[in-house]
């Protein structure tokens, strides 16, 4: 499945509950869990079941995530590295940072 097929199907659930955005990719789970503190949307980690090593299908999922942050108007704290490194590679959701946050 390349990137593109991904994106088509791409369906996330916010999982309240779990604290996490979750989504499948051959029937596995693969999720990034947040926390929240006063509209911002905190991601801390990403989680992904063993042999996943797709990185164009985490890029698509991070880029939906900030999507449904537009939508909520939240503002985005990366915690994790990789979610910082998004950012530098994908600088149209760097409106999505709080001030004061440099990446």
């Amino acid at each position: 499945m390349d990137a593109a097929e991904l994106l088509e199907k791409l369906e996330i659930k916010d999982n309240t509950f779990a604290r996490q955005f979750e989504t499948l990719v051959d029937g596995k789970m693969v999720s990034v869990e947040y926390s929240f503190q006063e509209k911002k949307i905190f991601l801390t980690r990403i989680n992904t079941f063993d042999g996943f090593e797709n990185e164009e299908f985490i890029t698509t999922f991070l880029k939906n995530i900030m999507e449904i942050a537009y939508e909520r108007k939240l503002k985005v704290v990366p915690i994790l590295p990789k979610i910082a490194l998004f950012f530098r590679k994908n600088t149209i959701y760097r409106d999505l940072l709080p001030p004061g946050i440099k990446i």
